[in-house]
Order: C-alpha cells, then sequence, then structure tokens
C-alpha cells in the first residue's frame, strides 16, 4: 500500500508546528491515513539535530526508492526550515511523487524577499511552483502566495485546534490574570507588553509562556517596577498549559509576524477574549470587539487601552470569550478544519482506512 509521508519537527518540540501535527495526531488523522511521520528536525544542539534529519532522509530515500511513496505532506517554515525541507521536495519532484507544501510562518515574506537573493528566490519559487498544492494558514497568505508563484492550487486551510468539552466559568478564574505564550522577544511585542502594562491597576498578573529571551525579559520588568507582577513560566504544554488558560481571564499577543497561531486558537477554545494584533491569518479568527480586540503593532498606548478595559469590564470580556468560543467551534475546530485537509489527500487517491 501506497504511504503519506509527512515531513515536519519532533513531536515533542517547541513551537507551531509541532502543536499542529500534535493536534492532527489527537484528532486520529494518522489512524485514519496510511501516513509515516519523518521528523527533520528537533530541540537540542547542532548534533542532535543533524543526526535527526539524516535519519529521517535515509528512510525517505529507502521509501522512495522502493515506490512506497504515494503522497508527501510537507510542514514548512523559513530560514533553515525551508532549506532542509527542499531535500524532501526535490527527491518527490524527480520520482514524480506528488508533495503537499503546508506553509506556516508568519514572516516566510520576509524571509523571502529580504533574506533570500536572486538564485535563492528562483529556487524557493521553484519549489512553490512544482508542488502538488500549497496550503497556507489564511487567505492573505493565500493572496500573497499567490503572487509570488505561479502554482494555482494554494488552499487556505485554518490551524485546527480541539474544542474542551465546556469553558471554565467565570466565576472560577482569577480576577485580572493575563496569560501570553510563545517565544519570548520583540517580534511576539514581549517588551510592548511589559511597557503597556506600566498604567495598569491593580489587581492584574501577567503570565508569560515561552522560551526565547527569559533573562532580558525579566531584566526589563524589573526595571519597570513590574517584578511583583509578572511571572515567567518557561516552556509550558499539556495539562500544565490548560490550567493556565483555564485560570486566565484575557489572551494577549501582540505580535509584529504570524500565521494563524495555535495559541490564540487554544485561548479561544477555552473561552478567553484576545488582545492581538491585525496580522497574518489573525483578523480571520479574531473581529476587532467582537472575540476581542485588535490593535496595531507597536502601538503601546492602544495596547495598554483595550487591555485596562477588559480588566475593568469582566462582563464584557466574559461575553467575548463565549464569542471567541462560538468562533472555533464552527471554524477553527478539528471537525471543521481536518475534512478540508483530507479532501486533498482523497483527491490524490487515499480514502480513509
Amino acid at each position: 500500500m501506497k504511504k503519506i509521508i509527512m515531513v515536519g519537527t519532533r513531536f515533542d518540540t517547541m513551537g507551531g508546528i509541532s502543536a499542529v501535527v500534535n493536534v492532527y495526531r489527537a484528532a486520529g488523522l494518522f489512524q485514519r491515513y496510511p501516513i509515516i511521520y519523518l521528523a527533520t528536525h528537533c530541540d537540542g544542539g547542532a548534533l542532535a539535530k543533524l543526526a535527526i534529519l539524516a535519519r529521517a532522509l535515509l528512510r525517505y530515500a529507502g521509501l522512495l526508492l522502493t515506490g512506497q511513496v504515494g503522497l508527501v505532506h510537507v510542514h514548512v517554515s523559513r530560514r533553515a526550515s525551508f532549506w532542509r525541507k527542499a531535500l524532501f521536495f526535490l527527491p518527490a519532484f524527480l520520482f514524480r511523487v506528488p508533495a503537499v507544501l503546508h506553509l506556516h510562518s508568519g514572516a516566510f515574506h520576509q524571509f523571502y524577499e529580504q533574506d533570500c537573493g536572486p538564485l535563492r528566490q528562483r529556487l524557493v519559487r521553484y519549489i512553490f511552483d512544482h508542488a502538488a498544492h500549497i496550503v497556507v494558514l489564511s487567505r492573505s497568505w493565500q493572496a500573497w502566495v499567490g503572487g509570488m508563484s505561479a502554482n494555482g492550487r494554494i488552499s487556505a486551510i485554518y490551524n485546527p485546534v480541539q474544542l474542551p468539552q465546556q469553558a471554565t466559568g467565570w466565576e472560577r478564574r482569577t480576577a485580572g490574570q493575563t496569560l501570553c505564550f510563545g517565544r519570548l522577544g520583540h517580534n511576539k511585542g514581549t517588551y510592548d507588553l511589559l511597557q503597556a502594562a506600566r498604567g495598569l491597576a491593580a489587581p492584574w498578573r501577567l503570565r508569560l509562556g515561552g522560551d526565547g529571551e527569559i533573562e532580558q525579559v525579566r531584566a526589563r520588568a524589573s526595571e519597570l517596577g513590574l517584578a511583583e507582577h509578572v511571572e515567567l513560566l518557561g516552556w509550558v504544554s499539556g495539562q500544565a498549559k490548560q490550567d493556565c488558560l483555564d485560570s486566565a481571564t484575557l489572551y494577549v499577543l501582540p505580535s509584529y509576524n504570524e500565521g494563524l497561531p495555535m495559541s490564540v486558537l487554544e485561548a479561544m477554545a477555552a473561552g478567553l477574549p484576545v488582545l492581538t494584533t491585525p496580522v497574518g491569518g489573525i483578523p480571520e479568527a479574531v473581529t476587532d470587539g467582537v472575540e476581542g480586540f485588535l490593535v496595531t503593532p507597536g502601538d503601546v498606548d492602544s495596547l495598554a487601552e483595550r487591555w485596562a478595559r477588559l480588566l475593568a469590564e469582566p462582563e464584557l470580556a466574559r461575553q467575548m470569550g463565549a464569542a471567541a468560543r462560538r468562533k472555533v467551534e464552527t471554524t477553527f475546530s478539528t471537525q471543521a478544519v481536518l475534512p478540508q485537509l483530507e479532501a486533498i489527500y482523497h483527491a490524490w487517491g487515499f480514502a480513509q482506512k
């Protein structure tokens, strides 16, 4: 039987691709289809990363040479992620195996336009042009890829999220508790959050979960006199992550670039209002004034004003959180999203087991 070879990061790595793939697994996609997963990246040092890539390439070569590959589904980000995945696209093209390019990076346009010279841009376009299908995370990214590539087979398929059976009641949440997940640093708007927090009225607490510039953020919070209000959680996953979502009253992510962040969808599924920025696919998830508020990246004054309002008006926050959960149920749940991906599998001859 021909197999679907899915290529991405190891299941236990930090980041959006592993989060999405783990939702696929939890929703039973790997049980319904003949998928072999090849991990090409892991957290850790250079030797560990090189070893996992080499193992994946060796197994991939064996599967191709023995005629077992019917479709390749490659999860792609930017920079090193893209060049690693090129090692899987090019052999697929050589063996005339259809390859699905699934783009996750919210800053891929910067990578293509600023980091790649003319020759690298030609290689990027070649891979996009020859993909059997391109999957992007939003309609805005669909338009950008359509302008960059001659490939007409581009679908906007949102990241899926598992919907908890019910959201935690508002009376059981901690008043003023604000939550943010992601790699701490400028791109996620972490320092904008600290700047905006200076004028907040008590009670409030900002819980930051993620890796990145942890010590720099700790130092900046101390400089601003916010140390007692800011909690650095490190990387959070599993039940600990759900516990954080269940105790918060607001989710914030003032990013400068995004695809469609899983953390925003997870917060919405948990019934939280979202204060974020209109970048990437976020405006397709959050309508300003409905499921939360959208502010321009870097607009610290607006960020502070909307944050203060949601803390001061718990009934508004509760209503927005309820609207956010409804949006996930209809648009971003696994039941709403996965059939769109499965339709691509069906188009290339794969039916459910």
